[in-house]
């Protein structure tokens, strides 16, 4: 564990007391006082910068710092061009609840939009090294993502094992870029086979594992007219026509997914594959359905007969996967929390990952707890502090908490929160292939190992670059 230099523990006493300036800049692009969002402006000084990758990050300090530190990892990914400035302070605001309980937190936006996970890692570390570089040395750091973000914070913690002293995953993407987009790439070609109008047959023609041309023009709201156009989703099902109902149907039935996240997953199907396709593994394809049988639809074998079909490029699965995937080497305590109605990261990713872990023999760090909420961005904030503090007790104590503790602690962060309590300490999720249909020889886990990822680390150019 490590201990808090007296220079910070000065530092801050004189920084509570309002006799120091919050920092002092050490270098071009240190960190520079700012405003904080609402949420914690009455707790916390709040500071901004860009490091020296073009990422910027966001910083609050609350005003009775004890010492320890929340490195945040925000999900997505955004596709933008360029690093986003208020990304990070808007995920500060979204988990204003660390800050509230006591955390100093950092989060980098990120140098880029665009998929890549090892990227996202070293803008991340590189958030922290500014944040001791200008507060200190905590006392103990702590990983944190949601979301993407929570395949980012797991990686960090693999790749960097000794920066930090525990992690909490939640809502996370923890089937790896490799096995966790499978049910996209099935919704992709399903969609396509009811559809027809993604491309239409008008249109310039390309495999449907790239999402859509490099050079197409379309937006978002383009393909949501499509979509509307298909299977009527917005409308009420009196509205519906019998072949957009019958359409809509067929799709959730067969994909599995949730009829309100319809279109946020086929835009990911969209426009995330062609960034993952086109922008960062030079137009090879990491995706297949070769060997799925699709099943749930008004007549599965035209379906199958007619559904879209590829195999991967191998060499453009291994780079994502060497890039995404988990291997479950952790050797820091893990939380995960995880909503078991989440519409977007489905539950069944949670049991993904506790198989890599089983897998890399550290499942011996790890408790899983689970809420009865149903949304993907956020979570209650009284569950959020519970997991939070269960995770900070863990690593003081070296008592490993139990997902029944952590709910009974709830209660009393929900006197302070007024969120609510949801957690279930009793439920378990299915296994990922009960979700998604497992690819040939799809069903092992962690989907790459510890010396797999090394071993691959010496090619040159593996993975997908910065």
């Amino acid at each position: 564990m490590r201990s808090l230099p007296t220079r910070l523990a000065a530092g801050a006493a004189l920084l509570a007391a309002g006799l120091l300036p919050p920092v002092a800049a050490h270098a071009e692009g240190a960190p520079t006082p700012a405003s904080c969002p609402a949420s914690v402006a009455d707790v916390a000084d709040c500071f901004t910068g860009q490091d020296a990758h073009g990422a910027w990050y966001a910083v609050a300090v609350p005003h009775d710092w004890a010492g320890d530190l929340v490195v945040h990892a925000h999900g997505g990914p955004d596709l933008g061009t360029a690093s986003d400035p208020e990304r990070s302070v808007e995920d500060l605001d979204r988990w204003a609840v660390m800050v509230r309980e006591g955390y100093a937190w950092v989060g980098s936006a990120y140098r880029r939009g665009g998929y890549g996970t090892r990227m996202a890692v070293a803008d991340t570390e590189s958030a922290r090294q500014e944040f001791v570089s200008a507060f200190g040395e905590p006392a103990r750091t702590f990983a944190h993502g949601q979301s993407w973000g929570g395949d980012v914070a797991a990686k960090l913690v693999e790749v960097h094992p000794t920066s930090y002293d525990g992690v909490l995953l939640t809502n996370g993407v923890l089937a790896g870029a490799s096995r966790g987009y499978d049910y996209r790439v099935d919704l992709r070609v399903v969609y396509q086979y009811y559809c027809g109008n993604h491309p239409r047959p008008t249109e310039p023609q390309y495999p449907l594992w790239m999402g859509l041309r490099k050079d197409s023009t379309m937006t978002s709201a383009g393909l949501r007219a499509r979509l509307e156009e298909c299977t009527g989703v917005s409308q009420a099902p009196a509205e519906r026509t019998a072949l957009q109902q019958r359409n809509l149907t067929d799709i959730l039935a067969v994909t599995k997914v949730p009829e309100r996240t319809l279109e946020s997953h086929l835009r990911f199907a969209t426009f995330t594959f062609r960034d993952i396709v086109h922008e960062r593994l030079g137009g090879r394809n990491p995706f297949s359905n070769v060997g799925i049988r699709y099943s749930g639809s008004h007549d599965d074998r035209a379906l199958n007969r007619g559904v879209e079909r590829f195999a991967a490029d191998p060499s453009a699965r291994r780079d994502l996967t060497w890039d995404s995937d988990l291997t479950g080497a952790v050797t820091v305590p893990t939380v995960t929390l995880h909503a078991i109605d989440d519409p977007t990261a489905f539950v069944e990713h949670e049991s993904a990952y506790r198989a890599t872990r089983v897998g890399a023999g550290t499942d011996d760090l790890l408790v899983q707890v689970f809420t009865r909420e149903s949304e993907h961005s956020s979570l209650s904030n009284s569950g959020y502090a519970a997991a939070m503090d269960a995770l900070t007790t863990w690593v003081s104590t070296g008592r490993k908490p139990t997902p029944a503790g952590i709910a009974g602690s709830c209660p009393g962060f929900d006197a302070v929160y007024g969120s609510g309590c949801f957690l279930d300490p009793a439920f378990t999720p299915a296994a990922y292939d009960t979700r998604v249909a497992a690819r040939p020889g799809g069903r092992s886990w962690p989907t790459m190992t510890a010396a797999q990822e090394q071993a691959w680390s010496r090619i040159d150019g593996i993975g997908i670059a910065p």
